[in-house]
């Protein structure tokens, strides 16, 4: 995939509207509403540094959270704050996203000022992609403005600010989005084998896609989390109350046949620690696979499952992650993915973690500045590897001879 990037355009002076993803946790510190982390808005800041040294009028949009139209708790304004810190200069900050506030706040920046505006999902027609409101989004930055798409964890919805919008301006891809695409590419382009496909969480649902599209890349997949009982109700076991997607046992049969068939080891656990309910004080204890009970269910992957894992991951040259070991929140049923984690950061292998929940939990356990590379979209990577077209992407494909 190659993509029209900022590298490859003119945008000098221009002003630019920017698709940021600022959708950041906020707190209140004696009664001022601040950003608890923003590690979402310094990933944008080496784009919009460029389009500043470019000296362009730098617009930016965002969503935060899932606002059912106009609501002071979501506004963004305390991210303008944040990001002025950041930038070490005045972020301008207006309550409108379209319209005539917009669009005289745009035009009134000086070249290499920045502006945010509010929350775009304070508008429905956002999530709609509805066409007038990706017009006057587009208006905001005028006939001669551009777009840049470098909100990476929302490119695979088509919403009016991160495809329709395209449709006005003439845009290209910001380097957050460059990067990610570049390093979530290195596993399905050449990777390095041994490949260890490591997947945990609730659904195998959520993963048929990624299984089958990268399971001629792959030499190994390693499933814990909840989706590992309908693999093994697959095989005939008994999985007590532990969490079952009884509609997918068939598709668990397909797979594993297809794997056996592609000469890829399908490895399962052997044992888990189970309780009778999800609770922190639960009572736990270690059983083999085989033998859940029927009154408890399987939280979190076994210590020797966990030390299988490890030797696996221990011989890779490339992993990937993508799901949690087991409820990692709880540190009754946290030990299979700390060492599943841990094992990756130290291993001599290209290490790649995609999702949400993965990237949660390996910040949880303090080693996402071990990893080569902790994806910015969990959503959107996971569709990503599954070999979809984003839509946020879709309008700067361009073919290797083509010159943007």
């Amino acid at each position: 995939m190659k993509l029209r990037s900022l590298d490859h355009v003119d945008v000098k002076g221009k002003t630019v509207l920017v698709r940021v993803d600022y959708n950041v946790p906020l707190d209140v510190e004696a009664g001022h509403v601040r950003v608890s982390d923003d590690k979402r808005i310094r990933a944008s800041l080496s784009t919009i540094n460029h389009l500043r040294a470019e000296r362009c009028r730098v617009v930016l949009v965002s969503h935060l959270g899932r606002p059912k139209g106009p609501s002071p708790e979501l506004s963004l304004e305390p991210v303008a704050e944040r990001l002025g810190k950041l930038l070490k200069t005045e972020v301008h900050f207006v309550h409108s996203c379209i319209g005539e506030e917009a669009e005289k706040a745009a035009a009134g920046l000086e070249p290499g000022g920045v502006l945010l505006l509010e929350n775009v999902r304070f508008h429905a027609e956002e999530k709609q992609n509805d066409p007038g409101f990706a017009k006057a989004l587009a208006k905001v930055v005028g006939k001669e403005g551009f777009y840049v798409n470098d909100a990476f964890g929302t490119a695979h919805r088509a919403h009016a600010s991160t495809r329709g919008v395209a449709d006005h301006l003439p845009g290209a891809v910001g380097f957050l989005i460059e990067d990610e695409v570049e390093r979530l590419s290195k596993v399905m382009r050449r990777p390095e084998r041994p490949f260890v496909l490591v997947l945990g969480g609730a659904k195998v649902s959520d993963k048929i896609l990624l299984i089958e599209n990268l399971l001629p890349k792959v030499d190994r997949i390693l499933i814990g989390g909840g989706m590992a009982f309908t693999f093994l109700k697959a095989l005939g076991h008994e999985t007590g109350k532990s969490l079952l997607e009884a509609d997918r046992v068939e598709a668990a049969k397909t797979l594993l046949l297809r794997a056996k068939a592609e000469e890829v080891d399908i490895v399962l656990p052997e044992d888990f620690v189970v309780a009778a309910g999800l609770r922190p004080d639960a009572d736990t204890k270690v059983v083999e696979s085989r033998a859940i009970p029927a009154d408890r269910m399987g939280l979190d992957i076994g210590p020797r499952t966990a030390q299988i894992f490890t030797r696996h991951l221990q011989q890779a040259r490339t992993i990937l992650l993508n799901g949690p070991m087991g409820v990692f929140e709880m540190d009754a049923f946290a030990q299979g993915t700390a060492q599943v984690v841990h094992t990756m950061a130290s291993a001599e292998a290209y290490t790649l973690v995609g999702g949400g929940d993965s990237a949660a939990a390996v910040e949880r356990f303090g080693m996402t500045d071990q990893m080569d590379h902790v994806s910015t979209g969990g959503g959107a990577s996971l569709e990503f590897l599954e070999g979809k077209v984003l839509p946020g992407l879709e309008p700067f494909l361009v073919t290797q001879d083509a010159t943007a």
